[in-house]
Parts: structure tokens; C-alpha cells; sequence
């Protein structure tokens, strides 16, 4: 049999299981590829969070007699408008996240995605010339790294409609949102040696030099589907489509809108998105300032010991998705259940964690508390964030992008009240912060352990059973599909 697909030969045998060397699958190489795509949009939003301590910070200089003389920060921006900076990319990138899986849905995920990155990117090297320009230069191009990162997920989802079988589901995207915590685990330490040693403006060039040469090679190897890859084998191929019960056909299918806004699966994901959105926001962009404030952490350590958290979430991410997928496969608990007890689990652990991190104030406690937190995020997003495929799989990406936006609420007011509050730098207004964010977690908990749902819902099927009498009817003539073949769930 040949090893390559022309994308021309016929689907002849069913195939229950993938025969494909694991180092040769293609369906990974593309999750390695997504990793690297989602390491640039989370090292390219977050590294104003570092850098922005070193652009306010006071500086001292020595005059002539050697005599230490306050010269001032480089921008003089205070409390509020830090806030309102830091909250300018979820502006953008609230406005074009629905937007985004329509659009991954005409034009394709892979390209989407890919100039998503690429296009904010090219703004993040522009970040050093608007901040000198003014501060509503930089506002301007912060909102618009978000306008263009805001369709990555939307579109990285509507790729996983495609590229990913349902049991392996978890462990797939969770592999590719690693890249998110490996982004900020990498970008955080190094946006503040850059900072400190080099200056602001490198932090800002480093990262957008390696996002644009990312954005090539995602373009030029990265397909939509199995079905468009010249380098998958014939037996990747089928195995992937005959486990979704669909063939490459990629039609256009008729949004059931008043369906989604009206199901209460998709509100616990609504609820469960924006609680963990809450919490992820405020330690993102604000932990490096906090731990200035409040732990007195210079920048090059604040920097270092914000990644710290990320660093045990990228690890756990992966021991939550095999779980999430093992217990599901051996049938001891099903999808509902699964998303239900692991969302549920993490959300009341984070909950406590932000509780007593504020509770216990110094440095071992609190970093050890957050950084518990942070790490039990992993099975969270091993549920509710794989709950789209679950679902819904032929409109994931419009699910992300719609779930995601509330998500991104929660990034736009999370600054600006931080802002508000943290008016003085004070332990008490920063613990004031952390006990919100610990009531949100306990919102989402229970919001999403009653409504959330495992199996796909009947306005997301109709479709689906439709392509799927073609291809059987098809097949049938060719003595070829058995038309009982499907994986269930």
C-alpha cells in the first residue's frame, strides 16, 4: 500500500485503529506545530506584563561627585492607566472572536491561524515605536494585537473539528495549549533579563522576530484537513475520518444560532470559560507587578518567579489530558462526567489557592499557593475547553469563539479593577483582588457541575446525519465502509 495520499484514492477499508508509527502520525506533528503557533500568542501578549514594570519604574543615575540622583520612570503612567494599557489587546480581542470561527469556517483554520500570529507579531515589533509616540499610540496597537489574535482559537478549533479522533481528543489539545504556559514560562523570565539588561525594547523585538518565522512555516506545512495534506499516509487519513463519521468534504453547514444561545451546555462553558478567564487574567498581567508590590521582588526575579506557576501547569496539562481520555477509554466514568468532576475538582482547588495565597502573605506562601492554583488550571482546561468538541464538534470553532469572548470580558475588567483598587501598592488592596477572583472560581464551579454535557447536542447533529447518509450511500455502492462503523463516546 502506498504511503502517501494523493487525495485521490479511494477509502477502501475500515479501519478501527491507526497502523501509522507513532513518530510518523501527521495529526501530531500538527499539534507540535499548533504548540509552537500558541507559544508565540501567549509570549507575544504577555511580555508588555514584564516589560511595563521596567518602562515605570523609578531610575536612578550618578552625577559628577558620585551622588545618586532620582531621574524618574522612562513613561510616567500611573496606577489607572497601566490598567487601561494592560487591558487594551482584550478590547481587539474581544471583537473579533465569534468573527473568527465563521471565518476559519470559509477560509480554513490553518490559514486563519496563521496570519492571526503573524499579523500580531509584526505589531509587536511596532510596541517600542507607539510607546515612545504616546500612550494612546500604544493602546491603539495593543487593541489591534488583539483584533488579530482574537481568531487563533476560534480557528485552531475549527482545525481539531478535523484533525482530531474523540479519544484523543483531550489529550491533543491540551497538548497544543502547553505552548500557552511554555509561552509565558519562557517569555515572562525573559522579557525581564531583556528589560534589565539590554532594555524595554528588546523584549518587544525578540518575540515578534520569532512569531514572524513561525507564521512561515505554519503557512507553508500546516493543512486544513487530512484530506488536503499531501504528507499523511493513506491509513492516518481514514483512520482519523472514519473516527469522526465524516469525510473530507469540509461543506458549509447552516449555524444554528438560536440553538447555541440557547443552551444551557453552552452557558456552563460560558460560565466556566469566564471564571477561569477571570482568574488567568488577573494573575497574567498583573502577578509581575504584585510580586513588585507586595513580595518586593525586583524585575528580572519577579519575572522569573511569575513563570514559575506556568512551568507546573505546562507539566500537569499533560498528566490531566491522559486522564481525562484514560478514564473515559476504561469506561469508569463517561465524557459528562469526566468534564464535570475534573472542572469541578480544579475550580474549587484554585478557589482556596487564591484565598490563601491573599490570606498568607509572604513570599514562600503565597508564590507556593498561586503556583498551586495555576497548576490545577490543567484539569480544567482538560474539561470545559475540549467540551466544545463534545458538543458540538462541526461548530467548535464558533463555540470557542463565542465562550471565549466572555473569557474576555473577564481580561478587559480585570485589569482596569485591579487599576481601581490597587491604588497605593498596598498588601491589603492586592489581597482585596485575589478574593474576587477566588468568588468567581466558586461561581463557575457550580455553574457548570449542574449544566455542563458530554454527548453532542440534537441541534448539532442534523448535519452530521445527513453527510453521513451521503458518504454511507456512497461507500455502499463501492463495497467499501461498513455503515455501522462509528466511535462512540
Amino acid at each position: 500500500m502506498a504511503s502517501k495520499n494523493d487525495g485521490n484514492l479511494e477509502m477502501d477499508n475500515e479501519l478501527s485503529f491507526d497502523p501509522t508509527p507513532i513518530f510518523k502520525r501527521r495529526r501530531y506533528f500538527v499539534v507540535f506545530m499548533a504548540f509552537l503557533g500558541l507559544f508565540n500568542v501567549y509570549a507575544l501578549r504577555s511580555n508588555l506584563n514584564v516589560a511595563i514594570v521596567s518602562m515605570t519604574e523609578n531610575r536612578n543615575s550618578t552625577d559628577e561627585f558620585g551622588n545618586s540622583i532620582d531621574i524618574g520612570p522612562i513613561f510616567d503612567w500611573n496606577s489607572k492607566e497601566k490598567g487601561y494599557i494592560l487591558s487594551a489587546f482584550y478590547y481587539g480581542y474581544l471583537c473579533t472572536q465569534i468573527i473568527g470561527g465563521v471565518i476559519a469556517a470559509k477560509i480554513g483554520g490553518n490559514i486563519l491561524f496563521g496570519i492571526g500570529i503573524g499579523v500580531t507579531a509584526v505589531f509587536t515589533l511596532l510596541t517600542p515605536l507607539a510607546s515612545n509616540l504616546s500612550i494612546y499610540a500604544l493602546i491603539t496597537v495593543r487593541v489591534l494585537m488583539g483584533i488579530f489574535e482574537g481568531v487563533t482559537y476560534s480557528a485552531l478549533y475549527e482545525m481539531w473539528s478535523k484533525w482530531a479522533p474523540p479519544f484523543e481528543r483531550s489529550r491533543m489539545v491540551v497538548a497544543a495549549f502547553t505552548g500557552n504556559y511554555v509561552g509565558l514560562v519562557i517569555s515572562l523570565p525573559v522579557s525581564g533579563i531583556l528589560a534589565k539588561n539590554v532594555g524595554w525594547e528588546w523584549v518587544f523585538y525578540v518575540f515578534g522576530i520569532i512569531g514572524c518565522v513561525w507564521t512561515v512555516f505554519w503557512l507553508l506545512l500546516i493543512k486544513r484537513s487530512p484530506g488536503r495534506d499531501p504528507f499523511i499516509s493513506i491509513e492516518e487519513r481514514r483512520y482519523i475520518e472514519q473516527s469522526l463519521n465524516r469525510q473530507s468534504k469540509d461543506k458549509a453547514v447552516k449555524i444554528p444560532w438560536k440553538a447555541i444561545w440557547t443552551s444551557s451546555a453552552v452557558w456552563a462553558i460560558i460560565a466556566a470559560q469566564f471564571s477561569e478567564g477571570w482568574g488567568f487574567f488577573t494573575l497574567q498581567t498583573q502577578l509581575p507587578q504584585f510580586l513588585k508590590d507586595a513580595l518586593n521582588y525586583d524585575i528580572a526575579k519577579s519575572g522569573t518567579i511569575s513563570a514559575l506557576p506556568y512551568l507546573c501547569m505546562a507539566v500537569m496539562l499533560q498528566v490531566a489530558g491522559y486522564l481525562s481520555d484514560w478514564v473515559r477509554i476504561k469506561g469508569y466514568w463517561t465524557t459528562g462526567q469526566t468534564r464535570r468532576y475534573f472542572n469541578s475538582m480544579a475550580f474549587l482547588i484554585q478557589m482556596a489557592s487564591m484565598l490563601c495565597a491573599a490570606f498568607f502573605l509572604n513570599e514562600v506562601a503565597s508564590v507556593t499557593f498561586i503556583t498551586i492554583g495555576v497548576a490545577m488550571a490543567a484539569f480544567a482546561y482538560s474539561s470545559f475547553s475540549v467540551n466544545y468538541l463534545d458538543i458540538a464538534p462541526q461548530f467548535a470553532g464558533l463555540l470557542m469563539g463565542i465562550c471565549n469572548s466572555f473569557a474576555t470580558v473577564a481580561g478587559i475588567v480585570s485589569p482596569i479593577l485591579t487599576g481601581y483598587i490597587v491604588t497605593d501598592a498596598s498588601p491589603e488592596q492586592w489581597k482585596i483582588i485575589f478574593y474576587i477572583a477566588g468568588g468567581i472560581y466558586l461561581f463557575g464551579c457550580i455553574i457548570y457541575f449542574i449544566w455542563a454535557e458530554g454527548e453532542v447536542q440534537p441541534w448539532a447533529v442534523q448535519e452530521d446525519i445527513n453527510a453521513t447518509n451521503e458518504s454511507t450511500e456512497m461507500n455502499a455502492k463501492q463495497g467499501s465502509i461498513n455503515p455501522a462503523f462509528a466511535i462512540k463516546e
